[in-house]
């Protein structure tokens, strides 16, 4: 008679109705005093007993088992419920959409510690075929933090998509900028339409500032008056100081920052503030905010991105542009554009959009930029001028 196994070598039994062998092993006690065991199964007697030196040998490395079902849907699910505390709401919205589309259906019900390196490699390829670079990264972080998260707490012992780099996707839709007459003919469809959004479109245009960051203005960070009797003088300007993500702030240091208003957002915001206080009175009891924000709805409340897009686009056919082929956001690289077409150096640039450095002004905006670099062509040609010059 085969002996009995000694207390924490785990146990190996025959299931009659899987027709399978089962390793068990106790790893411990919940605080109501329930033993937590751990099992896995084999077909034979001797694949259950390699199982079992399996989850002893974790055990033994201070690794609380998993349950050998917990899955890749559930370790996403997880992440998602408590690994995004704080985040913005459409972050959270988006992380999940991503996660509902291309992870679980995919991976989800694969066993988290079955999942391999090979398998994560494949499945990104199968969606570099229909996805833009920039969503394959995104899908790979958010497969790559879940399982970090159930990695954490010893759900699996290793990372795997750590390993496997994010294949180039499709082409994504590239950003344009407004030529100085598009630009012209938008601005001034803008302006005649004396409404919130032909404000905003003058303002960021000619400012450059994000549109999370108008979208936060606050009257009282908007001076279109100034002080010419200071020493030194203090020109018409607005404080970026805000914006409209979690918790108020901008998206790095460098944004916040104070810009001089150009003569004709001066205008524009002066009269939008006149049209703003008719509102305000017509709206009463209904105006919400307390009036402080610049750009707002008919009752004071705060523009959301769809807001923006569908008046910027009715402002846009308005200027004789093709409305399907532009954005707001766009109207922060045709202000990249029109500096660089002006030579404004690219250091002034990226300070003026409150980018810590020219690296990302030139990465993101290299479109945007002039190509030819003419200073020093124009340095030796005053120094050693050519025949007859």
């Amino acid at each position: 008679m085969a002996s009995r196994r000694s207390r924490g070598d785990g146990g190996l039994h025959w299931d009659e109705a899987r027709q399978r062998w089962i390793a068990t092993l106790t790893i411990g006690f919940t605080p109501a005093g329930k033993r937590i065991v751990r099992k896995r199964s084999g077909k034979t007697k001797t694949e259950a007993k390699n199982h079992l030196g399996d989850l002893i040998r974790d055990h033994e490395d201070g690794l609380s088992v998993a349950a050998a079902g917990y899955t890749v849907e559930q370790a996403v699910r997880d992440w998602l419920k408590f690994g995004l505390n704080g985040r913005a709401a459409s972050t959270v919205d988006k992380n999940a959409f991503l996660a509902e589309s291309h992870i679980i259906p995919a991976l989800g019900n694969r066993r988290l510690r079955d999942l391999s390196a090979e398998d994560v490699d494949k499945w990104l390829s199968e969606k570099a075929k229909t996805l833009s670079t920039s969503t394959i990264l995104n899908i790979r972080s958010i497969l790559r933090r879940a399982v970090s998260r159930a990695q954490a707490r010893d759900k699996v012992k290793r990372n795997v998509v750590l390993l496997c780099e994010a294949p180039t996707g499709q082409a994504g839709r590239p950003s344009k900028a407004l030529d100085i007459g598009a630009a012209g003919a938008l601005i001034a469809a803008a302006e005649a339409d004396e409404s919130t959004i032909g404000t905003y479109i003058v303002v960021s245009l000619l400012l450059g500032a994000r549109t999370e960051e108008l979208r936060a203005l606050d009257w009282r960070h908007v001076d279109t008056a100034g002080d010419s009797a200071a020493s030194p003088p203090v020109p018409p300007h607005i404080m970026v100081w805000r914006s409209v993500r979690t918790g108020g702030d901008t998206k790095t240091r460098k944004s916040r920052r104070t810009l001089a208003l150009p003569g004709r957002c001066v205008v524009a915001l002066d009269a939008h503030r006149g049209r703003q206080e008719q509102m305000r009175a017509a709206a009463g009891e209904r105006w919400a905010g307390g009036g402080l924000l610049v750009f707002a709805s008919e009752v004071g409340s705060s523009l959301d991105a769809a807001n923006v897009r569908r008046g910027f686009r009715r402002v846009a056919r308005a200027a004789g542009l093709d409305a399907t082929r532009w954005t707001p956001r766009e109207l922060r690289h045709s202000f990249v554009s029109l500096l660089s077409d002006a030579r404004v150096p690219i250091e002034e640039i990226a300070r003026l959009v409150g980018h810590s450095g020219t690296s990302v002004t030139e990465q993101v905006y290299r479109h945007q930029l002039r190509p030819v670099m003419e200073d020093g062509a124009t340095a030796m040609d005053r120094i050693f001028p050519a025949a007859g010059a």
